[in-house]
């Protein structure tokens, strides 16, 4: 599968594009490839409420300025203006917009998930077949160095027929209380579940790389450690009120906001402000809360087994409660086993018949290693541009036909989760009348 990355260059002329949302994953995950190919991509137009984000992005994309707006109503309801439009909006804002964007003409990248509800799923994927509209889904992972290899390991027959998976998201503590427990993904009702939120991208590199259907699934999992009742004595809702647990709490606020070279202030948007405007962020803000009196409610770690169509079984498992932020996986096919560590880069090999045990070490790879996910946001934009500019020629990897299977299996683990039940996939599309996957 080193053919996802290959290092082609686009047919013809130079596209123009609409960023719709100019946060985290809009700004500094897909944006950053027009700086580096301008001669591929320009971004015309720009739609972000906060008058910051919008600043910086014209900042960076000066072809915006002429048209950058506040909603996205401004620029998709008026006469399409470019080639493609993306949508990185905060998950329960995907649909509106990706469905004006296709009345208009334009080709589609939107950021994962594609929706919380099964139905507009649907419905995105049929409008833009019936338009004949191209479209491409932030599933990074299919694209990043990393699991690329590990598929071509797998196309190779090094390990034989796969027969179990054990793959593992290890959020990270820190990650869990700033996105799920502070930030905009800690209310399922305002964003979306977690294991949709956070681990549709799980579900579909899981698929991805067995090639295979998956036939009935299960899945537990609660909100046990981010409660109330688990706060230090005396912890006030905000920890800029006198906390008595300062000096040991991992999650102390200021601790991870308040340098402005902190991995934490850039993903919040503060690290431009002085010490006393952070400090009033933190006063006045959900990333000030402490993580135990927050108003969150998705779950701090879960897991999900699976079935394939063909036998092949997998469990994934979701946790808060890791030190290191990356993907493990183990691979157990009838001829050897496949060990591999995103973070570190590395995969491991072993198979049975002569014992041997090869190591790849991708960090010296010839990949741009530019951009997050191993590579993957850079890859998988390389490829869309590519795709848009050459469609007769140029496969595109993650359509919204081939990225909701993975979303399908996030709604009903989480119907899993919440009835205690094996759901059978095809009953479950059944039951929802959300057609065959």
């Amino acid at each position: 599968m080193e053919h996802v990355i290959a290092a082609r260059r686009p047919a013809g002329g130079r596209l123009t594009a609409l960023m719709i949302g100019a946060g985290s994953r809009g700004s500094r995950a897909y944006a950053p490839y027009a700086a580096l190919h301008p001669d591929e991509l320009e971004f015309v137009g720009v739609a972000e409420p906060d008058g910051g984000r919008r600043e910086r992005f014209i900042d960076e994309h000066p072809g915006a300025a002429g048209c950058a707006v506040k909603s996205w109503e401004e620029l998709l309801h008026r006469p399409r203006m470019a080639d493609l439009a993306f949508i990185c909006t905060q998950d329960r804002m995907h649909y509106e917009p990706a469905m004006a964007a296709i009345d208009r003409g334009y080709d589609l990248f939107i950021e994962k998930p594609i929706s919380f509800s099964p139905d507009e799923c649907r419905n995105l994927d049929d409008s833009a077949r019936r338009r004949g509209i191209s479209t491409a889904v932030g599933h990074v992972l299919r694209y990043s160095t990393f699991f690329v290899k590990i598929k071509s390991i797998l196309e190779s027959g090094a390990v034989g027929r796969v027969h179990a998976v054990q793959h593992n998201e290890n959020v990270g503590h820190l990650h869990m209380a700033h996105s799920f427990v502070r930030g905009p993904w800690r209310d399922s009702e305002r964003s979306s579940p977690m294991i949709l939120a956070k681990s549709c991208h799980d579900m579909d590199i899981i698929t991805w790389l067995l090639g295979e259907r998956c036939r009935r699934l299960s899945s537990f999992g609660s909100l046990s450690h981010f409660r109330p009742e688990n706060a230090p004595k005396g912890a006030p809702k905000n920890c800029l009120e006198g906390c008595p647990a300062e000096d040991t709490c991992p999650y102390f606020a200021p601790r991870s906001y308040m340098d402005s070279s902190s991995h934490w202030a850039v993903h919040a948007g503060i690290a431009h402000l002085n010490p006393e405007e952070k400090r009033e962020f933190l006063r006045t803000s959900s990333y000030g809360a402490c993580v135990f009196h927050s108003d969150n409610n998705v779950v701090d770690h879960q897991v999900v087994n699976m079935e394939f169509s063909d036998g092949a079984v997998a469990a994934f498992t979701m946790s808060a409660f890791t030190a290191e932020t990356t993907r493990t996986i183990k691979i157990m096919g009838g001829l050897g086993v496949i060990h591999g560590s995103m973070e570190s880069d590395s995969i491991a090999v072993e198979t049975f018949e002569d014992g041997e045990r090869r190591e790849y070490d991708l960090s010296s790879s010839d990949s741009n290693h530019y951009g997050g996910h191993g590579d993957g946001d850079m890859n998988l934009m390389h490829d869309f541009i590519a795709h848009c500019r050459d469609k007769a020629t140029v496969p595109q990897l993650t359509p919204i036909g081939e990225s909701m299977m993975s979303h399908f299996m996030a709604f009903a683990a989480e119907e899993s989760r919440l009835t205690h039940r094996v759901i059978d996939m095809e009953d479950y599309m059944k039951r929802g009348n959300y057609g065959s996957l």
